[in-house]
């Protein structure tokens, strides 16, 4: 067995807590989670999505994504509604409430990642980048 600080998991927890550490303090200024920010610049990106859509694009757990979900919709940043084509189907998308956070806080989270950056290296984000884009593909 590897030794303890040599474990994987470990190790990619820690890198996400140093990344995040660069984003948090805005995320707590703004009154929103890094979830919520996760789900919100989801649906910015991609549009009006199903909540299984978007619990796979967030790596949020399903039953996770429904509170999170419901607490951005009593906000006022998210709404809801039904398909057209199936009413069994719900569709999420942002409202303007939402639109007008994103905006707002967008020049400071590229200052933060340019923060982020400089001090990694660009050049080794994207090495990174591409490293975990490949290890996320990998299935037992």
């Amino acid at each position: 067995m590897r030794q303890f600080d040599d474990s994987l998991p470990l190790q990619l927890l820690k890198a996400r807590e140093a990344c995040m550490n660069f984003f948090r303090p805005l995320l707590q200024e703004n009154g929103i989670t890094e979830q919520q920010w996760r789900i919100l610049r989801a649906l910015h990106a991609h549009g009006e999505l199903e909540t299984k859509q978007l619990a796979n694009l967030c790596c949020v757990l399903s039953p996770s994504l429904t509170g999170i979900v419901n607490r951005l919709e009593q906000q006022g940043y998210i709404q809801r509604r039904k398909s057209t084509e199936d009413q069994r189907r719900t569709l999420l998308s942002i409202t303007d409430q939402a639109r007008e956070l994103f905006d707002k806080m967008s020049p400071e989270v590229d200052a933060r990642y340019k923060a982020f950056s400089d001090k990694y290296g660009e050049e080794k984000l994207q090495q990174l980048m591409i490293l975990l884009n490949d290890l996320s593909k990998i299935n037992p």
